[in-house]
């Protein structure tokens, strides 16, 4: 990966930042918002699509998104994490996937490439809730003035 005159291993001593991308996973909707210089100005684009695969390493990770562009003709495009290319990343919704990669979809034409929306309950949230507030540093701590006085 070269960005910026940046090889891998001059990412790695330097350090790859949090860009503060949601997390996401294979089969998920995502939107990507991606900057493009066009004769000499530069615009935002959103690419949106089903994430298909996940490459993890390290600071070469990478994340593939598939979508049916106009003409029904599939457009694929492979983003690395670490693109300073990338502005923002929105999870339009989850999906319900039993495969870490979803190549088969490329041979799939119409409804059989669709993949099943993932629907969260109130149950499954509060779940969630509960193990944030469970992991959270802040409970661990205890609070100024929150102490009996002897």
């Amino acid at each position: 990966m070269k960005a910026k005159e940046y090889t891998r291993e001059t990412i790695r001593e330097i350090g790859l930042t949090d860009r503060g991308f949601p997390t996401f996973r294979v089969g998920d909707t995502v939107a990507v918002s991606q900057r493009i210089k066009e004769a000499g100005k530069e615009r935002l684009q959103v690419f949106q699509g089903d994430v298909i695969a996940v490459h993890n390493n390290g600071s070469s990770s990478t994340f593939t998104v598939r979508k049916i562009g106009s003409h029904s003709i599939a457009v694929e495009r492979i983003y690395p994490y670490g693109s300073p290319l990338i502005k923002t990343i929105k999870l339009v919704h989850r999906g319900k996937v039993r495969r870490a990669k979803l190549y088969y979809i490329r041979d799939r034409v119409g409804k059989a490439a669709r993949l099943k929306k993932l629907v969260e309950t109130k149950r499954d949230l509060e779940k969630k809730a509960q193990v944030k507030k469970a992991t959270s540093p802040e409970e661990s701590k205890p609070e100024e003035g929150t102490q009996k006085a002897e």
